[in-house]
């Protein structure tokens, strides 16, 4: 039975952790925050004012999730706690698989908790808008470009996050040229900003007759979304507007109309283009939500107040300037440059399993 006693050890252990992370959390002012977005609900005209009452909705969903989220990690202590009692109090060693289980679980949650505790930039909390560029490598890397785009959505929801598609460039024969979605839900940037850089792949190509390894490149920019429209200018002097027919497959993905927009930011030369709205103004729309989230992000990355000081930074797409590897051939294994974090279950990888990389990077970080 001592596997019990060195269990409750090591919960014991883990209580300045808790600790740690209702401080980070700042969960004393997040209840009365609670409260008193409450007491506004209640006040006589609140719910005629339907954007603001949408707003306050909002950001009590916020702090109620983030008080439940350590809710239930004290919750989830407290019962493991209790069945190492239980089992030594009746000498029950057949519990013993299920508080090893058990265990393993609470200990990622909470060191996924932890690494939330440490998103404090300016817009961590925000949803994330991410841009993939199909690199070096022709018909592989826009292919490449595409397995890309699919693992960043399927990690979206294992995380229980929603994305929306804001534009969409078919590659020529296969895959993606270009493509933009918003990822929503708590610290989406926070988390997904550290994926921003270039990405390595390495396969026998399956475009390739002969059978040849390749290697190829896409590049993924990450921004936060922005949803106060002052906290980022965009002046109608500073843009050039093209309206065009959208290219493509059509589909699903682009419409067949003459409405894509294409806007310009002249102070930076910065282009976004939209072609996934049947509608000339929703794809308008689409696209100063996108530029503002790259000025947002360049800004936070430059330590930068002016908009007008800043300059856009070109990513090379090419080898040398990557920020991971994914090798199918000869061996199978994702690794990032930056922290040395490795995972061969390049399977996984690709379903969306990219927590290691993410809370490695906040670790090194922190």
């Amino acid at each position: 039975m001592i596997e019990f006693e060195e269990y409750k050890t090591k919960l014991n252990g883990l209580m300045p952790q808790l600790d740690t992370i209702r401080d980070g959390m700042k969960l004393d002012a997040a209840r009365s925050e609670i409260k008193e977005l409450e007491a506004r609900t209640a006040a006589d005209g609140f719910w005629n004012d339907a954007a603001n009452a949408t707003k306050v909705q909002q950001q009590m969903k916020r702090l109620q999730d983030k008080c439940d989220t350590y809710d239930r990690l004290t919750k989830q202590w407290e019962d493991l706690y209790t069945l190492c009692d239980m089992a030594l109090e009746e000498n029950d060693e057949s519990l013993l698989p299920e508080l090893t289980e058990d265990f393993e679980k609470f200990s990622a949650k909470l060191e996924e908790v932890r690494l939330g505790t440490l998103l404090t930039g300016e817009y961590d909390a925000n949803n994330a808008i991410l841009t993939f560029h199909a690199g070096a490598g022709g018909t592989e890397a826009m292919d490449w470009t595409g397995m890309l785009y699919r693992m960043y959505t399927r990690w979206a929801e294992r995380h229980g996050y929603t994305y929306k598609l804001l534009d969409w460039l078919d590659g020529e024969e296969a895959g993606v040229k270009s493509a933009t979605i918003k990822i929503e839900g708590e610290n989406a940037y926070g988390y997904l900003k550290s994926e921003h850089g270039v990405h390595r792949l390495v396969r026998v190509s399956p475009f390739d007759a002969s059978g040849r390894r390749h290697t190829s490149f896409a590049a993924l920019e990450v921004m936060p979304e922005i949803t106060d429209t002052g906290e980022i200018e965009l002046r109608d002097e500073d843009i050039k507007m093209d309206v065009y027919r959208a290219s493509g497959a059509g589909g699903q993905k682009v419409n067949k109309t003459s409405s894509a927009v294409r806007l310009t930011h002249i102070p930076t030369g910065i282009v976004v283009s939209s072609q996934v709205e049947r509608s000339h103004f929703q794809n308008l729309e689409n696209c100063k939500e996108m530029l503002r989230a790259r000025l947002a992000e360049i800004k936070e990355r430059e330590h930068l107040e002016k908009i007008e000081d800043i300059k856009g930074v070109q990513m090379k797409i090419e080898w040398g300037s990557q920020i991971r590897s994914y090798v199918f051939m000869p061996y199978t294994l994702a690794k990032d440059h930056r922290t040395g974090y490795e995972n061969g279950n390049i399977g996984n990888v690709m379903d969306g399993d990219i927590d290691g990389f993410i809370n490695a990077f906040l670790s090194m970080k922190a």
